[in-house]
């Protein structure tokens, strides 16, 4: 059985966006990382993820200043998602303090301490970057979830590719309606299979259309 890598199935890539630190940008960086991370079939991380990426940016803006550039990336090894956060000022170096009750600020990294597995700073000679990571509970980078949908979507696809090596096989006549019906059921598996993947099942549908339709016009 061959299964084709294209278009990144498999393979969750990073994602890189560059904006300025303002407390009116921050809820759009946390919606495009909620929807990134439900792509990448990893939405249980998506809350703390979120306050991370809160974290880190109000950081920026409480000790470079508002409006400063910084780069955000997005990656993962399959057992954590890793966040960076870079911005152009190497002398301010965040510290984690514990902060005194009165304190108006220096509770971000305490909080980004608490929530993230591990966290960190990475000095340039003119810039920084902020890093933390959280654990996915996967193996490797391709790996996904447990989900009963994903694991009846794998049994499929491994017996589909199993047969095509059969030559004669007993099969047992199916009316039209439970064979549409069937059809239907393990399509809309293998589309919870893509998601868990990483995968964008709308382009994967595409691409099969157009595949289906050039076979088509071939036999024609």
């Amino acid at each position: 059985m061959v299964i084709y890598q294209e278009s990144g199935c498999l393979r969750r890539r990073p994602w890189e966006v560059s904006f300025t630190a303002e407390p009116r940008v921050v809820a759009r960086v946390r919606r495009a990382m909620r929807l990134h991370l439900s792509l990448w079939g990893l939405s249980e991380l998506e809350d703390v993820a979120q306050i991370c990426i809160s974290e880190l940016v109000a950081n920026v803006i409480n000790h470079v200043g508002v409006g400063t550039p910084v780069a955000l990336v997005v990656s993962t090894d399959g057992a954590h998602i890793r966040i960076e956060l870079s911005d152009p000022d190497a002398r301010a170096m965040p510290t984690l303090l514990a902060p005194t009750s009165s304190a108006e600020s220096g509770r971000g990294l305490m909080i980004l301490d608490a929530v993230a597995d591990r966290w960190g700073v990475i000095p340039r000679a003119d810039s920084k970057v902020v890093w933390c990571e959280l654990a996915t509970g996967l193996e490797v980078s391709n790996d996904h979830p447990r989900d009963l949908r994903v694991a009846q979507a794998e049994l499929s696809i491994v017996r589909h590719g199993s047969a095509q090596n059969i030559e004669a096989q007993v099969v047992t006549p199916l009316s039209t309606a439970v064979a549409e019906k069937a059809a239907i059921d393990l399509i809309t598996d293998v589309l919870h299979w893509l998601h868990a993947h990483g995968c964008d099942p709308d382009e994967t549908l595409n691409r099969a259309q157009t595949r289906f339709e050039a076979q088509l016009e071939e036999a024609g």
